[in-house]
Order: C-alpha cells, then structure tokens, then sequence
C-alpha cells in the first residue's frame, strides 16, 4: 500500500520523517529517492530527533556516511543511526569496495540518500521513500512505498 504526504515546509517534511521513525525496527534500512534539493535530509533531521540524536544532521554528500548516536524510545536502548549519501558512488563494485555490507547493523537503522545502487545491492529489499517537488515553491511530495 503506498502512502502520500504533501510537504509544504522543511519543518513538514522533518514531521514526516520522525512519524515514519515510529514504524521503524533496528536493522532496517530505508531508501531515500528524489532529485537534489527535494527533501531526503530534511526528512532524515525528522527520523533523527525521533531517536532524541543530539548531533547536528546533515548530508554526507562528500564524506559518503554519518553515524549518529540515539535511543530507542520504546526500548530505551541505545541505537546508532548510519546515514549514507551514495551521490557519488558510480556501480555495486564501489559499494562493495567501501565494504558497504559492513557499514549497517542489526543495532540500527539505516537512511541512504540517492538509494538506486543500494536498492540494487539488497536486491529490492528494503523501505522505499520517493520525494518529488510539488507545484509550490516549497512543495514537496513524499510517497511511502
């Protein structure tokens, strides 16, 4: 069943993230799809303070991964947050070159902006998210997959 959002600020666009975290079990791994600027870390800041991170969030656009550090709200354990940004990252072989198999963990959970080679590299299996611009400036629309 797919879901839709409709954005019409980063602030929103955050909300969602930290409603979708609320679904979210240690070792999985999410998909983030949509061109630059359409919303995938705003969304990661919101899955983020779900899990009370105190670190600043941004894109590793240029360092590939960011680890964050938080906790589960339901369990009250400690819960790591691997966040990927594969832009730069060309084929599977370059995935498994930074030995990507090793880089998630059943302890955790784990985002990745621009998730066409990820999604490859698990063969299908893991959450897609889709973010698109919306008609207004500051629209984004998020579909849930």
């Amino acid at each position: 069943m797919e879901k839709v959002v409709k954005s019409g600020s980063a602030d929103f666009t955050a909300k969602a993230g930290k409603e979708f975290a609320e679904e979210l079990i240690p070792g999985s791994i999410t998909g983030l799809f949509g061109n630059l600027g359409s919303g995938k870390t705003q969304f990661v800041k919101g899955v983020c303070e779900y899990f009370s991170v105190k670190e600043v969030v941004n894109s590793p656009t240029f360092i590939i991964k960011n680890e964050h550090t938080g906790t589960d709200p339901v369990s009250g354990s400690e819960i790591k947050i691997f966040h990927f940004d594969l832009y730069r990252i060309s084929s599977i072989n370059e995935l498994t070159e930074l030995g990507f198999s090793e880089l998630y963990s059943d302890n955790s959970v784990t985002l990745i902006e621009w998730a066409e080679l990820a999604d490859e590299y698990f063969r299908g299996n893991i959450n897609r998210i889709y973010f698109e611009y919306g008609e207004k400036e500051n629209e984004r629309i998020i579909k849930f997959s």
